[in-house]
């Protein structure tokens, strides 16, 4: 059991290093949820504009 304490502790150091962990999973995590809502918008933006486009092409087919 010392050694799971001691290894937490890191010699002292465990005060500074755990939290860096946190913070780090923390920033990453978000900008991982970031990153798919970005993903999302611009695949939603795309099917939009392609739904736009595809009307238009129909009618320029149908008429030559």
């Amino acid at each position: 059991m010392d050694s799971i304490t001691s290894f937490f502790h890191m010699g002292g150091y465990g005060a500074y290093v755990w939290p860096s962990f946190v913070i780090t999973l923390v920033v990453l995590g978000a900008l991982f949820a970031h990153s798919l809502s970005f993903l999302r918008a611009g695949e939603t933006a795309l099917k939009e504009l392609q739904d736009e486009k595809a009307p238009a092409e129909d009618e320029a087919s149908d008429e030559a």
